[in-house]
């Protein structure tokens, strides 16, 4: 005899609810899956598919190729040079980028950047989670806004008085107790200095001392807790690799940023030491405001600025979570990028001892340190020798961006397709990844002549000296190094300005050469930012043999 037992009403209930769950993950995995299979449909119907390299991972594309390779630039141009001015590649987890090579098209992008082309949501992510949310992480209305309300401290008039405060830092390298010194201490005459925490120093405490009123002084020896922390990101190699791994990753799924993990924490508190720095320097100069400093200068400041752009009644009103993005901003600009440059600089000289020479020469003739207006228009070399420095090594190699809307896109020559087929215009669809690998458009020899890899200062003296497709390109002074654009970096005449000024003195006061020879090989190591370094060392420093010069 079959015995049937029946179901507790409760264990039925159970079995009920648990079935009814499952049918709702099912549910909202098979939309999930619809929509990206619609999406995928829609952006094939949409996007022109052009040739591009063969995937070599399955999981990264040629996405991990690129970021491990010592020169990828030079990777984007080779595939320029195979597949046309405009090619797609095959990136993380399946899916597609685009890259741009093509002047026209490039002008093109920049013009509707921070609109039709945004940050990639993983950008968001990292920038809000280290910088927040400034100029940098803001898009559309709120870019134009912040933009807005920051560049009157960036106009001629408020650089030509910042001036002298490159100068003062610099000499203050050179005089107390610095290089000097160190060449005295040693027995020949000359003596091995770590220039890239020097040019660190300059920068940082140029930018506390014009920016904010406030000295570092790092170059008394004092440390701050967010230099700590930037210089931090690039003594580990071995944990940048493996962070590089897993930003890839996340280029697909930006959630896994929220993985707790060293690098995370590292960000974390990079963002809290940069935020706490700001905050008290904001309440130091609104109390001092009042008392020391009238209206009329306060907005000449950088700090005075912001704070008069934090009232209700400001035109440009900015949130104080704002102000203090804008102030992380700076900060992280004075220290990396413009420190970066004049190493590059340093190195450079340092190879090509005659181009060392010539410089130094047009700055000894020339005679007294010359003011802002004459670094700009009296000094034809050392113009020339700082935007070769820019053109061959900009601070951001490339970067990728969002489509926010479907777009066509010009080519100023014909590309083929998947097809086969020849087009002089490319059709966009929304939600494509677009990449401007700025660094290999500055190197490329097809726009920039057969000599475009060279060191070759020269090049900007003669108009005969940039080609006629470099002319093609729109950013200043044909160079992508400074973007183009709504997103033109703000601080650019900032950065050129305290470029040359600290240049110019380190080189008429001292004669720099590889401490290990001219043909020292120097290699692109990850901080924060790529940062030059000598083959072979630990960490991220770059040491030169340094003599006065007599």
């Amino acid at each position: 005899m079959k015995v049937i037992c029946a179901s507790s009403p409760l264990s039925l209930w159970t079995t009920v609810r648990s079935v009814g769950a499952f049918n709702v993950a099912c549910s909202f995995v098979a939309l999930w899956a619809l929509v990206k299979v619609t999406r995928a449909l829609r952006w094939r119907l949409k996007t022109t598919q052009l040739r591009g390299p063969p995937r070599t991972s399955f999981i990264y594309g040629v996405s991990h190729d690129v970021a491990s390779s010592k020169d990828s630039s030079g990777m984007y141009e080779r595939w320029a040079m195979e597949y046309g001015v405009a090619y797609m590649i095959p990136s993380v987890l399946g899916q597609t980028r685009i890259v741009l090579c093509d002047p026209r098209a490039i002008a093109h992008f920049y013009a509707r950047e921070t609109w039709t082309y945004v940050r990639t949501p993983l950008e968001v992510t990292l920038l809000e989670a280290s910088i927040g949310r400034g100029l940098l992480w803001s898009q559309g209305e709120a870019h134009k806004r912040q933009r807005k309300a920051l560049t009157p401290v960036f106009s001629n008039a408020a650089i030509r008085k910042l001036t002298s405060v490159f100068y003062d830092s610099v000499y203050k390298a050179r005089a107390k107790g610095a290089w000097d010194t160190i060449i005295e201490l040693s027995s020949d005459g000359d003596a091995v200095i770590e220039v890239q925490n020097w040019m660190n120093h300059i920068s940082l405490d140029s930018i506390g001392i014009a920016g904010f009123s406030y000295d570092f002084g790092s170059l008394d020896g004092k440390q701050a807790s967010v230099t700590e922390m930037f210089d931090t990101f690039g003594n580990d190699q071995k944990a940048s690799a493996l962070n590089q791994v897993v930003l890839l990753l996340a280029s697909a799924f930006p959630i896994i940023t929220k993985i707790p993990s060293k690098h995370k924490n590292l960000v974390k508190k990079l963002g809290v030491a940069m935020g706490e720095l700001s905050n008290d320097l904001l309440i130091r100069s609104r109390r001092e405001k009042d008392v020391n400093v009238s209206e009329r200068d306060e907005e000449k400041s950088i700090i005075g600025l912001l704070i008069k752009s934090e009232g209700q009644d400001a035109e440009l009103h900015m949130s104080k979570e704002e102000v203090v993005a804008q102030m992380k901003v700076l900060l992280f600009a004075g220290y990396e990028t413009t420190s970066n440059d004049l190493t590059w600089a340093l190195i450079e000289i340092s190879r090509h001892p005659d181009v060392q020479t010539r410089l130094r020469e047009e700055l000894l003739v020339f005679g007294a340190d010359p003011t802002y207006d004459q670094l700009k228009a009296n000094l034809p070399y050392l113009d020339a020798v700082v935007h070769e420095i820019l053109r061959l090594h900009p601070p951001l190699g490339e970067f990728t961006r969002l489509a926010a809307a479907d777009d066509v896109i010009p080519l100023s020559e014909p590309v083929r397709t998947e097809s086969g087929e020849a087009t002089d215009n490319i059709c966009i669809a929304k939600g494509t990844l677009i990449t401007i690998p700025g660094a290999a458009i500055n190197r490329s020899s097809a726009i920039w002549g057969p000599d475009a890899k060279e060191f070759k200062p020269d090049r900007w003296l003669t108009e005969d000296g940039i080609s006629g497709k470099a002319k093609e390109v729109q950013g200043h002074r044909h160079l992508l190094t400074f973007f183009d654009g709504p997103r033109t970096c703000l601080g650019k005449d900032f950065a050129i300005t305290e470029f040359k000024t600290v240049l110019s003195v380190l080189v008429k006061n001292f004669v720099l050469e590889m401490r290990d020879g001219p043909d020292t090989p120097v290699e692109v190591a990850m901080g924060l930012l790529p940062r030059p370094r000598v083959v072979g060392e630990d960490g991220i420093g770059v040491s030169l043999r340094v003599r006065r010069y007599e």
